[in-house]
This record gives C-alpha cells, structure tokens and sequence, in this order.
C-alpha cells in the first residue's frame, strides 16, 4: 500500500509557522486567552496544533476544530508579536483545512455555508433578511428562537438605512486634488447607506473624485476569515477587475475587516501568474479612510475648530485597523479635529469586542462576555460618544450598550461624526 496517501496533508508554511518562538508575549493581547487563561486559546497554544495537525500528531477531532474556531481571528497577536509571525494567514489556512476534512454538525454548517456566506455578501439578500428581523421583533418573537437567533435580532439597527452610491461624485468645485475608489462594502451599503454617503462627502470635501464602480462585488473578507479561501479569491479577482483602469490615486474604504483583505490580496493571489501583479498594484492603493483623511493635508486646518459640548468621546479600535492594518493615531487625531479636550481613551481600546465579521453569530457565547467586557470599560469612561471604524463593532457595541440600559451612549462611525462638522 502507498504510505504517501496516508501521509497529513501539508497545508502550513512550516517556515511560517516555526517563526513562532514561544515566548508568550502574544498572551496578553489575545482576548479569548484573556477570557480562559486555557494556553489551548492563545495564539501559540493555536499555532503548536496546527503544526500536530500537519504533522499527523493530532486527529481532526472536534476538541482542535473548537480551539480553532474559538479563535476571533483579530490579530492582536501580530502587533505583539517580535517574531512577526504570519498567524492571520496561518488561521485562514488552517481553516480551510478544517473546512475541507471536519464535519460540522447541520446547524454550524447551515449557519456558516448557507446564512452567512450566501447571505452576508449580497446587499439585496441581506436587506430581504433585515426585513424579516424586524418583523420578527415587531412580533416580539425573540422567547421562541434560540440564542444565536436572539443574538443576531439583538444585533439589527432599528435605523439600518440602505443606499446605492453613483458611479461618480466630484469634488467640490475649486478642491479637486485627485480621484479616488470607494468600496461600497456588503454590510455597509445595505445597513450603513447615511455612513457611505458621509464618507463619500468627505473626500468631496477634501478635493477628490469619488469613483464608485457599480460591479465590484464583495472584496472576500468574509470567505477569507472563515476558511473559504477559494471564494475569496474569486472575490479578489473580481474586486480587482472593477477597479482597474480608472486612474486613481488610491481606493479607500470605511470598513476596517475589508480593508485589511483588499491589503493582502497580493498573498491571497501570489500563486495566480495571471494576477499576482495585479493584485500588487490593488493593494498598494488600498487605504482606510482614517489613513486618507489624516495624511498630510487632509485634516488640516481648512476643517472645523473643535466643537463647544460637555460630551466626552471615546474610541474603539477595530482590530483589523489597529492590529491588522497598524492605524491607530490617524483616527484619534481625527477625532480630537472635533472633540479636542473632551476626547478620552478607552481602557483595553484595541481588545476585540466579539464582533469579529461573523464571530458574534458563530461562538455567541464568548462574543457576548467580550462585549460585556468592552462596555464596561466603555461605562467607566463617562463618555456618551462611542466611535469607531468597522460595521461590525458598530453593531456589537450597540447592541451592548441597549442590554446595559445605557440608552444615553451613542455609537457612530467615524465618517458620520466628521461629518457633523466638516460638511
């Protein structure tokens, strides 16, 4: 008999995973170690089982598959880590792997394969599903339903507002600088239309073209997080495709998961001859638009003086913008444009408070004690302006904050409170 086709698939980049050098360094930043104290929930702890994965030293068993899914893929580790570990990419393949040899019970596997990914990344699927969540809490259905149910109803905005940007919108006349991309995003354009036209707005105000191609698509974030590296690919290519060709100085977007994918589809295609270059030239354009704004020139004194309120302000980091993406000081500067003395920081700021794209829907139990966790830092700040970066903590922080009875906190994206004073 061949022994090789007995012998564990190799899906790690062994170099990759053996930089880790075990120095536990990576254990206080990650949130689901914080929560356990279990070494199996640490991100080398993680990486030591995907390499008995590979090796054969460990079965895909459930016990792994949970240590792996309980991971929320919020690279808090990267940022900490000397070695410059890879571990967002080693998780996506192990992932993957898990997702091609695990099987999952019917209802992890509808609610992955079927909810979430022919759901979430398609805005008219996902506006048809809103309906139905609003009509189910207008029936006040929520006691029937199980908790992840519950848990995703909690998460719907009452004022989710959807919106389709044009293929262009110019620069207010007499600033023009440039011309640049915007991803109108899945989650963003069917919940957040006011915030798209917001951001839109701003680089108006700042002197550029806004192009917005109508056949962009998803970027592949989700896929990408979930292990479905295939479909995020195809996402990539088609995401690179629509903007190709327009001459722009850089593509900008206003969710932190995305902009963190749109980043690295240069690794994501490295082995496609056909797209490699391409996708090179895509990620080197891609920016947050807290990075745009707060480059040379874009926040400078032109915009708004500080705003007169009694309001404290705080800020959430996403976790794909601090951790993924290293921007943290642009938005906070941003911030005090408008806030000036009343911005406050946030304690544990950068630890992911359990929204993780889909994480909230998938492991509902820790991403509810991580949401405990950050609106009780957020209470103690006395702030009553949360803002951040991302749909997804959007959605978390709000909903905590209405189980928290704490009606009197706002949580708004950044665009929208720029948008207050600079337009």
């Amino acid at each position: 008999m061949n022994a090789a086709a007995h012998a564990p698939e190799r899906f790690l980049d062994e170099a990759k995973s053996l930089a880790c050098i075990h120095c536990g360094l990576c254990l206080s930043a990650c949130p689901t170690y914080l929560e356990t104290g279990n070494e199996n929930d640490s991100p080398r702890g993680r990486l030591y089982l995907m390499r008995a994965l590979q090796a054969g030293r460990l079965p895909l068993g459930q016990t792994v598959v949970r240590h792996v899914d309980l991971c929320l893929g919020c690279r808090a580790c990267e940022a900490a880590c000397p070695s410059g570990v890879h571990y967002g990419e080693l998780l996506e393949v192990t992932r993957e792997h898990v997702e091609r040899h695990h099987r999952r019970s019917l209802l992890q596997t509808v609610l992955r394969r079927v909810a979430i990914e022919q759901v979430f990344p398609f805005p008219r699927r996902l506006k048809l599903a809103l309906t139905s969540a609003r009509w189910l809490r207008a029936m006040r259905a929520e006691r029937w339903l199980p908790r992840f149910a519950r848990e995703t109803l909690s998460l719907v905005p009452e004022d989710a507002q959807a919106t389709r940007l044009p293929k262009v919108s110019p620069a207010v006349p007499g600033t023009r600088r440039g011309s640049v991309g915007f991803l109108e995003g899945c989650v963003m354009s069917a919940m957040f239309g006011r915030t798209n036209r917001a951001t839109v707005a701003l680089l108006n105000r700042v002197g550029y073209d806004v192009m917005t191609p109508p056949t962009q698509g998803c970027c592949g974030a989700l896929y990408a997080h979930s292990g479905n590296l295939a479909q995020a690919r195809a996402c990539a290519r088609r995401h690179i495709a629509a903007f190709d060709n327009l001459g722009l100085d850089a593509i900008i977007t206003n969710a932190a998961g995305c902009g963190s994918t749109m980043k690295e589809y240069q690794s994501l295609l490295e082995h496609d001859p056909a797209w490699a270059e391409r996708a090179r030239r895509f990620s080197a354009k891609v920016k947050d638009l807290t990075e745009w704004l707060g480059a040379a020139g874009h926040s400078s004194s032109s915009n708004s003086a500080p705003s007169p309120s009694d309001s404290r302000v705080t800020y959430h980091d996403a976790c794909h913008l601090a951790h993924a993406q290293r921007i943290t000081q642009p938005p906070r500067d941003l911030i005090r444009s408008v806030a000036g003395d009343r911005f406050v920081e946030l304690p544990e700021s950068d630890v992911c408070c359990g929204s993780a794209g889909t994480y909230n829907l998938t492991e509902p139990a820790m991403a509810e004690r991580l949401q405990r966790r950050k609106i009780e830092h957020i209470l103690k700040t006395g702030a009553t302006v949360v803002v951040t970066a991302n749909p997804g903590c959007l959605l978390q922080l709000h909903a905590g904050l209405r189980k928290a009875g704490a009606n009197q906190v706002r949580v708004v994206h950044l665009a929208d409170y720029l948008a207050q004073t600079w337009l």
